[in-house]
């Protein structure tokens, strides 16, 4: 067994349940709430709050890794906004709720019950804060943009060729390179992989993927729709290397042994795994995709973990409450 060791423990800005769990995106510690997102810095103590354009929910929220703007990413835009709540640029489009209507607010359809349960993209910022990187639904499609994150200027875009329920991005320890997990419920779930060099080239890594992790070198951990086999991925999406459930977790609450769907790197060959079904949470150390044994917390844990860079990985509480930082 790997000991680990309780790095900090992080106060949650916002009180649960109004809020989403806390998640730490570029080293800050933000939190979405029924009207604002939240970061603090954990070194400096300096909390921003950012006004919400509308209602948790109807979208997804991420922050500049400086914090100087979030962006929220709608049903019918992409919005980046300052802590005073203006808008630094905004970029609409086709309605993620399935209508044909091309929305100027979200008070058009928040009372819409047709748009009660919508489908959604995402949007990330690049680790250098030049780019956005949003997964947008268009007329006739979808695709995945390339934005200037101080003007909101599409600088490139691809055509996904899916129909998505929601989509998440992976960073990239290079800045021009991001991944973007799809999933289109039982019809798939491509793992894309872009690169912005002046224009957008973007791979299909495979189409039954789910982006879990990217090492420091930008080694990419996926695991397959049925969560029975990780892989590790070279720069090109060739496998380097897979890991079954079944032969390395131990029966969990049920009869079928499966991963859980995040995942952290340590380090360039250390990660930290989890198995799904778990109460409390279990975790494994595997290097090169070996396993090393159980990983051992000095109390319970709840859910995967998660990466925090420098060596370091995140739980969060079970209650949604605290965060807390880990390091061996």
């Amino acid at each position: 067994m790997t000991v680990a060791r309780l790095v900090a423990t992080l106060a949650a800005p916002l009180p649960p349940p109004g809020a989403d769990a806390p998640e730490l995106v570029h080293g800050l510690l933000v939190q979405r709430g029924d009207t604002e997102l939240v970061a603090l810095d954990p070194g400096e103590g300096r909390e921003v709050r950012f006004p919400a354009p509308w209602p948790r929910g109807l979208g997804t929220a991420t922050l500049s890794p400086h914090g100087d703007f979030a962006v929220f990413a709608g049903l019918h835009a992409v919005r980046a906004v300052d802590p005073a709540g203006d808008i630094r640029w905004e970029m609409r489009h086709a309605c993620w709720g399935g209508c044909d209507v091309p929305h100027a607010s979200a008070a058009e359809y928040l009372d819409d019950e047709d748009h009660e349960y919508p489908d959604h993209g995402s949007a990330a910022v690049s680790g250098d804060g030049k780019l956005v990187w949003a997964h947008v639904r268009e007329p006739d499609g979808e695709a995945w943009l390339v934005l200037d994150a101080v003007d909101g200027r599409v600088l490139g875009r691809a055509e996904t060729g899916t129909v998505a329920s929601g989509s998440f991005h992976t960073a990239h320890p290079d800045p021009t390179r991001m991944h973007l997990s799809i999933g289109e419920g039982e019809e798939g779930s491509p793992v894309l992989s872009g690169q912005w060099d002046g224009r957008l080239s973007v791979t299909k890594v495979d189409d039954e993927l789910v982006a879990l992790a990217v090492s420091p070198s930008g080694l990419l951990l996926t695991v397959d729709v049925t969560q029975e086999t990780l892989s590790l991925h070279d720069e090109d999406g060739s496998v380097l290397r897979e890991l079954d459930a079944t032969g390395t977790l131990p029966p969990g609450a049920g009869s079928r042994v499966y991963w859980d769907l995040e995942a952290a790197f340590a380090d360039e060959s250390t990660v930290i795994v989890a198995g799904a079904g778990n109460r409390p949470a279990r975790h494994w150390l595997l290097r090169d995709l070996t396993p090393r044994g159980e990983v051992t917390y000095p109390f319970p844990v709840a859910g995967p973990p998660r990466p925090a860079g420098d060596g370091a990985w995140y739980t969060v509480a079970e209650d949604g409450a605290s965060v807390h930082l880990w390091a061996f």
